[in-house]
């Protein structure tokens, strides 16, 4: 071989090594860069899936303080109507009553009331009080009670009230307060989430 072969023969191996160890490098290059890429992208998946959470968590939240808004609006309003018809009924009950008061019924419940107070007395003394609005009945019901009534300053509706002095008890059939307990009493029942 000659000189010039020996030079070609010995650089085409150089070459030939140089190449091998720059693809060598190249594919150790790739590898990490594909190694990188996969943990980068990894990373950005977890981070995605993280703020995906993030943001379903925080959309429940928005979900349920809306819900919960809207729920205490909706029972704001049913409270409101409640209410209303409420005020509206005894309204009613009121006008009712007042009908009543008027009638022949009604005197006769008047007796009933003044009858069992005088038996809750016991023949002890007492004061029976009728409303302002019923003295025109006075002379009516002592004569068919045999008791005698005061017209009381105070307006309680209806009905009779009576004072057992000795035992300073007082015997309650008045209306007023009669409507008042059951207007405390009263409430809705019934219906989708209505107590």
């Amino acid at each position: 071989m000659t000189l010039e072969e020996k030079i070609k023969h010995l650089r085409t191996k150089a070459m030939e090594e140089a190449r091998g160890e720059g693809n060598a490098i190249i594919k150790q290059h790739e590898d990490a860069l594909r190694q990188l890429a996969k943990q980068h992208e990894e990373e950005v998946k977890r981070q995605v899936e993280t703020r995906i959470k993030a943001e379903q968590v925080s959309a429940k939240q928005q979900l349920n303080m809306a819900m919960s808004k809207a729920q205490l609006e909706l029972k704001r309003e049913i409270s409101a109507t409640q209410f209303e018809l409420k005020k509206e009924l005894f309204q009613e009950v009121e006008e009712k009553l007042n009908d009543y008061m008027q009638t022949p019924q009604y005197q006769a419940l008047l007796v009933t009331y003044i009858e069992k107070a005088a038996r809750f007395a016991d023949g002890k003394e007492m004061t029976i009080y009728l409303n302002p609005s019923d003295a025109r009945w006075k002379d009516y019901l002592e004569e068919h009670t045999g008791m005698k009534l005061t017209i009381s300053k105070e307006d309680f509706i209806g009905g009779v009230r009576a004072v057992i002095h000795e035992r300073n008890i007082l015997v309650d059939y008045a209306f007023k307060g009669a409507l008042e307990n059951e207007s405390q009493k009263f409430s809705f029942k019934g219906g989708a989430g209505i107590d």
